[in-house]
């Protein structure tokens, strides 16, 4: 790398700053949320679940308050609120009836709870490769993983918008395969009229502090059929307890737990979903912001969203050309936030390759299923199944992680500013 002395130097190679000021932490809480909790504490009944059969299986006042929110909110049958999405994702899976040694078609492009969440019920995750330009499961790949084992499908709506939701249901229709919709990242997205999430067998989302509304932890689960409500309530609350009071539900091989979420969080979680369609609102008008300012920029891609739908922004993904660009994501990323950009991010994960998947590196011939009598086939978790996700994670995708603060206007014009001279002086930076 060389150095040119100008005006408009890098501040990588001893130039000015671009971005000069702080940027306040993401928090979509105020005094209404101060006051929910409280009144909550003072009554004493900070949970009010029994695991013996009883109204209260279903929780406290504020828990079926916040899932009637959640139900009249997303234009569901059912909402069921969860200590967490990941645990809501483990009940989601149960829920379908997943049974030992079952496949289900996942995508690598996600938070290892989304695999996970299949292993829990000894089932198989089997990845299949992501749309490049949108990030979600790829039809066609999951169309090339199908077997006669294959029992769901498991799609991620990732960084803000949904799956290609009508291919997908065309597939499992075709194939007799229930869908699971991980939303934890795309609450209030539309997909053709439809909240993303709503239109799965089961779709779910989380309450975790970098959302876009948060109650500390947490998830909700929603869903139309009135048996996986029941079974995803039932492995809430330690289904075993209450089996014999459920004939009317099928409760073979379900395996209960405590993943109930509090009164005080679900307190929280009242207020803040009634701000949820303004702070998505604001998101999407500082990603337009960015699309605006950054699209003239050679070799650098900003987001696609798809047709008909909308996309809420949990983080704003970009990718780059190199066979424009003569110089490398970490380079260019490194000058970036020299000259002051906050929340950027270098690639995003590969389950698939993580060390719990490669088994002849980290467990010999023993360890998880698929390392035993369980699984029914030699499945392939090496390096080049997902070759899309893979040359993302390894060179393409970067990204303004957007949920982790509180910008404005004034923030993202000296971002895109930031952007403009480092794109400016990108001979600085060549390979």
């Amino acid at each position: 790398m060389k150095s040119n002395i100008n005006d408009h130097q890098l501040a990588l190679f001893g130039g000015d700053k671009e971005v000069k000021c702080t940027f306040e932490k993401y928090n979509p809480h105020s005094q209404e949320e101060i006051d929910a909790a409280t009144e909550v504490a003072k009554t004493g009944v900070l949970s009010n679940y029994l695991a013996g059969w009883s109204e209260n299986f279903y929780g406290g006042k504020k828990v079926k308050e916040f899932e009637r929110d959640c139900r009249d909110f997303f234009k569901v049958k059912h909402a069921i609120t969860f200590n967490s999405w990941t645990s809501g994702l483990v009940a989601a899976v149960g829920a379908i009836g997943i049974e030992p040694g079952d496949e289900i078609i996942v995508t690598p492009w996600t938070m290892a709870a989304t695999a996970t969440a299949i292993l829990h019920w000894n089932a198989i995750p089997v990845f299949a490769d992501i749309e490049e330009d949108m990030f979600c499961l790829d039809p066609k790949s999951v169309e090339k993983n199908i077997t006669k084992y294959t029992k769901a499908i498991l799609s991620v709506d990732i960084f803000g918008q949904s799956a290609n939701m009508s291919k997908l249901k065309e597939i499992a229709a075709n194939n007799n395969l229930k869908i699971i919709s991980d939303t934890a990242q795309a609450p209030a997205a539309l997909y053709k009229g439809s909240y993303a999430g709503t239109i799965a067998d089961i779709g779910g989302f989380s309450l975790n502090c970098h959302k876009h509304i948060h109650t500390g932890e947490g998830g909700i689960a929603v869903t139309n059929n009135d048996d996986l409500a029941e079974r995803l309530c039932l492995i809430r609350n330690h289904a075993e307890v209450v089996a014999s009071e459920m004939g009317r539900v099928d409760i073979s091989n379900l395996i209960g737990h405590n993943f109930r979420l509090g009164e005080i969080e679900c307190a929280i979680g009242i207020e803040q979903l009634k701000k949820l369609k303004e702070l998505v609102r604001v998101r999407q008008e500082l990603a337009e912001q960015l699309n605006d300012g950054l699209k003239g920029l050679k070799g650098l891609i900003t987001p696609v969203v798809r047709n008909n739908c909308t996309h809420v922004y949990y983080a704003y993904p970009l990718r780059l050309d190199f066979g424009i660009i003569n110089s490398n994501r970490e380079t260019i990323i490194k000058a970036l936030r020299a000259e002051g950009v906050p929340g950027l991010g270098s690639g995003y994960i590969n389950l698939h390759l993580l060390p719990m998947y490669q088994k002849k590196i980290a467990y010999g011939n023993s360890g998880f299923p698929w390392n035993s009598d369980i699984c029914k086939r030699n499945i392939n978790y090496q390096k080049g199944i997902c070759p899309i996700a893979e040359k993302l994670q390894d060179s393409d995708y970067m990204c303004i992680e957007i949920c982790a603060y509180d910008f404005n206007e004034k923030n993202i014009s000296m971002i895109i500013n930031a952007f403009h001279k480092v794109w400016g002086n990108i001979e600085q930076l060549r390979l």
